[in-house]
Protein backbone atom coordinates (compact mmCIF):
# COMPACT_ATOMS: atom_id res chain seq x y z
CA UNK A 1 0.00 0.00 0.00
CA UNK A 2 1.29 3.47 -0.87
CA UNK A 3 2.38 5.68 2.03
CA UNK A 4 0.95 9.19 2.30
CA UNK A 5 3.09 12.31 2.64
CA UNK A 6 2.33 15.86 3.67
CA UNK A 7 2.62 17.06 0.08
CA UNK A 8 0.07 14.53 -1.20
CA UNK A 9 -2.47 15.88 1.29
CA UNK A 10 -3.77 12.58 2.61
CA UNK A 11 -3.23 13.08 6.33
CA UNK A 12 0.51 12.47 6.72
CA UNK A 13 2.46 13.98 9.61
CA UNK A 14 4.31 17.25 9.33
CA UNK A 15 7.82 17.00 7.91
CA UNK A 16 9.40 14.28 5.85
CA UNK A 17 7.80 11.48 7.91
CA UNK A 18 5.29 9.32 6.09
CA UNK A 19 2.14 7.72 7.35
CA UNK A 20 0.78 4.35 6.28
CA UNK A 21 -2.29 2.41 7.44
CA UNK A 22 -0.19 -0.62 8.45
CA UNK A 23 2.05 1.43 10.77
CA UNK A 24 -1.01 3.08 12.28
CA UNK A 25 -2.63 -0.35 12.89
CA UNK A 26 0.52 -1.66 14.58
CA UNK A 27 0.65 1.36 16.87
CA UNK A 28 -3.06 1.23 17.59
CA UNK A 29 -2.91 -2.50 18.26
CA UNK A 30 -0.07 -1.99 20.73
CA UNK A 31 -2.09 0.76 22.50
CA UNK A 32 -5.12 -1.51 22.75
CA UNK A 33 -3.08 -4.37 24.18
CA UNK A 34 -1.62 -2.01 26.80
CA UNK A 35 -5.13 -0.84 27.67
CA UNK A 36 -6.27 -4.43 28.01
CA UNK A 37 -3.34 -5.16 30.33
CA UNK A 38 -4.40 -2.22 32.53
CA UNK A 39 -8.07 -3.27 32.54
CA UNK A 40 -7.58 -7.00 33.22
CA UNK A 41 -7.03 -6.58 37.00
CA UNK A 42 -10.17 -4.45 37.26
CA UNK A 43 -12.17 -6.97 35.24
CA UNK A 44 -10.92 -9.80 37.46
CA UNK A 45 -11.86 -7.85 40.58
CA UNK A 46 -15.36 -7.12 39.30
CA UNK A 47 -15.84 -10.73 38.20
CA UNK A 48 -14.88 -11.91 41.66
CA UNK A 49 -17.36 -9.47 43.23
CA UNK A 50 -20.15 -10.82 40.99
CA UNK A 51 -19.23 -14.40 41.93
CA UNK A 52 -19.35 -13.53 45.64
CA UNK A 53 -22.70 -11.81 45.27
CA UNK A 54 -24.09 -14.80 43.38
CA UNK A 55 -22.94 -17.07 46.21
CA UNK A 56 -24.98 -14.98 48.66
CA UNK A 57 -28.12 -15.12 46.50
CA UNK A 58 -29.94 -18.49 46.79
CA UNK A 59 -31.98 -17.85 43.63
CA UNK A 60 -28.81 -17.26 41.61
CA UNK A 61 -27.24 -20.40 43.08
CA UNK A 62 -30.26 -22.43 41.96
CA UNK A 63 -30.27 -20.92 38.46
CA UNK A 64 -26.55 -21.57 38.06
CA UNK A 65 -27.24 -25.31 38.18
CA UNK A 66 -28.65 -25.03 34.64
CA UNK A 67 -25.92 -25.79 32.08
CA UNK A 68 -24.66 -22.64 30.37
CA UNK A 69 -25.90 -20.27 33.07
CA UNK A 70 -23.10 -18.59 34.98
CA UNK A 71 -23.00 -16.19 37.88
CA UNK A 72 -23.54 -13.04 35.82
CA UNK A 73 -26.54 -14.43 33.92
CA UNK A 74 -28.15 -15.95 37.03
CA UNK A 75 -27.66 -12.83 39.13
CA UNK A 76 -28.89 -10.48 36.39
CA UNK A 77 -31.97 -12.67 35.79
CA UNK A 78 -32.77 -12.80 39.51
CA UNK A 79 -32.32 -9.06 39.97
CA UNK A 80 -34.34 -8.04 36.91
CA UNK A 81 -37.23 -10.45 37.56
CA UNK A 82 -37.32 -9.52 41.24
CA UNK A 83 -40.10 -11.61 42.74
CA UNK A 84 -40.98 -14.68 40.66
CA UNK A 85 -44.44 -14.85 42.24
CA UNK A 86 -45.57 -11.74 40.37
CA UNK A 87 -45.66 -13.70 37.11
CA UNK A 88 -48.33 -16.36 36.61
CA UNK A 89 -46.60 -18.17 33.76
CA UNK A 90 -43.43 -18.34 31.72
CA UNK A 91 -45.04 -16.47 28.85
CA UNK A 92 -45.35 -13.39 31.06
CA UNK A 93 -41.66 -13.60 31.95
CA UNK A 94 -40.73 -13.88 28.27
CA UNK A 95 -42.93 -10.89 27.52
CA UNK A 96 -41.40 -8.92 30.40
CA UNK A 97 -37.93 -9.59 29.00
CA UNK A 98 -38.98 -8.68 25.45
CA UNK A 99 -38.48 -12.18 24.03
CA UNK A 100 -41.91 -12.49 22.42
CA UNK A 101 -42.79 -11.46 18.86
CA UNK A 102 -44.48 -8.19 18.10
CA UNK A 103 -48.01 -8.83 16.88
CA UNK A 104 -49.80 -6.74 14.28
CA UNK A 105 -53.30 -8.09 13.78
CA UNK A 106 -56.23 -6.76 11.83
CA UNK A 107 -59.42 -8.65 11.10
CA UNK A 108 -58.57 -12.22 10.13
CA UNK A 109 -54.94 -11.37 9.44
CA UNK A 110 -52.32 -12.07 12.12
CA UNK A 111 -48.72 -11.05 11.59
CA UNK A 112 -45.94 -11.85 14.06
CA UNK A 113 -42.88 -9.64 13.66
CA UNK A 114 -39.56 -9.16 15.39
CA UNK A 115 -39.22 -9.40 19.17
CA UNK A 116 -40.68 -6.53 21.19
CA UNK A 117 -37.37 -5.75 22.95
CA UNK A 118 -39.22 -4.58 26.06
CA UNK A 119 -37.39 -5.00 29.34
CA UNK A 120 -33.69 -5.39 29.96
CA UNK A 121 -31.48 -5.63 26.89
CA UNK A 122 -28.61 -6.82 29.08
CA UNK A 123 -30.59 -9.83 30.32
CA UNK A 124 -31.64 -10.65 26.75
CA UNK A 125 -27.99 -10.51 25.69
CA UNK A 126 -26.89 -12.68 28.61
CA UNK A 127 -29.62 -15.24 27.90
CA UNK A 128 -28.57 -15.48 24.24
CA UNK A 129 -24.96 -15.97 25.32
CA UNK A 130 -25.97 -18.62 27.87
CA UNK A 131 -28.04 -20.45 25.24
CA UNK A 132 -25.03 -20.71 22.97
CA UNK A 133 -23.23 -22.62 25.71
CA UNK A 134 -26.31 -24.67 26.56
CA UNK A 135 -26.79 -25.89 22.98
CA UNK A 136 -23.16 -27.05 22.94
CA UNK A 137 -23.59 -28.99 26.19
CA UNK A 138 -27.09 -30.49 25.99
CA UNK A 139 -27.92 -32.67 22.97
CA UNK A 140 -31.70 -32.12 23.23
CA UNK A 141 -31.22 -28.35 23.18
CA UNK A 142 -28.78 -28.71 20.28
CA UNK A 143 -31.26 -30.67 18.16
CA UNK A 144 -34.03 -28.13 18.86
CA UNK A 145 -31.68 -25.26 18.02
CA UNK A 146 -30.54 -26.86 14.75
CA UNK A 147 -34.16 -27.58 13.79
CA UNK A 148 -35.15 -23.94 14.41
CA UNK A 149 -32.03 -22.68 12.68
CA UNK A 150 -32.82 -24.65 9.53
CA UNK A 151 -36.41 -23.38 9.50
CA UNK A 152 -36.05 -19.78 10.64
CA UNK A 153 -32.38 -18.80 10.56
CA UNK A 154 -29.61 -18.55 13.13
CA UNK A 155 -30.64 -15.28 14.81
CA UNK A 156 -34.27 -16.26 15.23
CA UNK A 157 -33.25 -19.66 16.58
CA UNK A 158 -30.97 -18.07 19.18
CA UNK A 159 -33.73 -15.76 20.39
CA UNK A 160 -36.26 -18.61 20.49
CA UNK A 161 -33.89 -20.72 22.55
CA UNK A 162 -33.17 -17.73 24.82
CA UNK A 163 -36.91 -17.48 25.43
CA UNK A 164 -37.01 -21.18 26.26
CA UNK A 165 -34.10 -20.73 28.68
CA UNK A 166 -35.82 -17.77 30.35
CA UNK A 167 -38.96 -19.85 30.89
CA UNK A 168 -36.89 -22.76 32.27
CA UNK A 169 -35.08 -20.46 34.67
CA UNK A 170 -38.35 -18.90 35.79
CA UNK A 171 -39.94 -22.27 36.60
CA UNK A 172 -36.80 -23.51 38.32
CA UNK A 173 -36.91 -20.41 40.50
CA UNK A 174 -40.66 -20.51 41.09
CA UNK A 175 -40.72 -24.21 42.01
CA UNK A 176 -37.50 -24.04 44.01
CA UNK A 177 -35.89 -26.72 41.84
CA UNK A 178 -32.34 -27.07 40.66
CA UNK A 179 -31.58 -28.36 37.16
CA UNK A 180 -31.56 -32.05 38.20
CA UNK A 181 -35.02 -31.73 39.71
CA UNK A 182 -36.20 -29.92 36.58
CA UNK A 183 -35.01 -32.84 34.46
CA UNK A 184 -36.58 -35.37 36.80
CA UNK A 185 -40.03 -33.78 37.03
CA UNK A 186 -40.09 -31.77 33.80
CA UNK A 187 -42.21 -28.86 32.72
CA UNK A 188 -45.43 -30.90 32.65
CA UNK A 189 -45.73 -30.67 36.45
CA UNK A 190 -47.70 -27.75 37.86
Amino acid sequence: MKACTVKSGCGGKVGARTWSPSSWRRGRGRELLELLDRLNPTIAELSQAVEQEAERCPEAQRLMTHPGVGAITALAFALIIGNAERFRCGKQVASYLGLVPLEESSGNRRRLGHITKQGSSIVRFLLVEAVQVTVRVLPEWRSRYVHLMMRRGRKTAKVAMARKLAVHLYWMWRKGWDYEQWNKFGSHVG
